[in-house]
């Protein structure tokens, strides 16, 4: 069940630079619009083929975020529409956006997503790969790097999550001359301590949508 309220509540007390984006991953047409018709412009979705289906029939003043595992063969599915892929982690990946987009005479927005979390079916760079991929990435004409995204560890242990999140956000201060904007860190279940340890975007979705049955 949707929980149109939560959304309302957490604006209220983020800071404004704080930016939400409500994942809606399974979610129908009509669950979306709701949120939508709340003011809400900025929607996740971790499935190509489920972000294209709904970008053809839902508002074109949509915000499309792709926050999963992005295929290389699926990219120029997506380029034409989407507004942030929050998930690119390999330099070959981010080629093959480059080259789409050029196809397409468009300029894509990406965060470099970073592994932060210990668990093995978390993707991400090493951070200690990052100046090498932002360096590659220079290069690359058709992309534009934002910022970068971070998963936590799947734990109830606050403090290991605290210390994933704090090391992605000295990434962040640390490549402050890049003049990103974009921390993406925290969902529901943690983005409190996100948004506490600096994150300005955070990806919400059964805190607004209601839990997946």
């Amino acid at each position: 069940m949707i929980q149109k309220e939560n959304l309302s509540k957490i604006k209220n007390k983020l800071d404004k630079n704080v930016e939400i984006v409500a994942v809606s991953k399974t979610k129908t047409v009509e669950e979306i619009m709701q949120i939508y018709n709340q003011g809400h412009r900025n929607f996740g979705e971790n499935k190509v083929q489920e972000i294209v289906e709904k970008q053809k029939i839902l508002p074109k003043d949509i915000n499309w975020h792709f926050i999963g595992h992005l295929q290389r063969n699926k990219v120029k599915m997506i380029v034409g529409f989407v507004h942030l892929i929050h998930s690119v982690d390999s330099l070959k990946l981010l080629d093959e956006i480059n080259k789409r987009a050029t196809k397409e005479a468009k300029t894509i927005n990406c965060l470099i997503q970073i592994k932060i979390a210990k668990e093995e079916n978390k993707y991400g760079f090493d951070i200690n790969e990052i100046d090498s991929v932002l360096e590659y990435a220079k290069n690359l004409k058709n992309v534009n790097i934002k910022g970068f995204m971070g998963m936590s560890t799947f734990t109830e242990n606050q403090e290991v999550i605290e210390n994933e999140f704090s090391s992605l956000k000295k990434v962040f201060d640390d490549k402050k001359s890049h003049e990103f904007r974009i921390l993406s860190m925290g969902m529901s279940n943690d983005y409190e301590v996100a948004v506490k340890n600096g994150s300005n975007m955070i990806r919400l979705g059964s805190i607004i949508f209601g839990k997946r049955i």
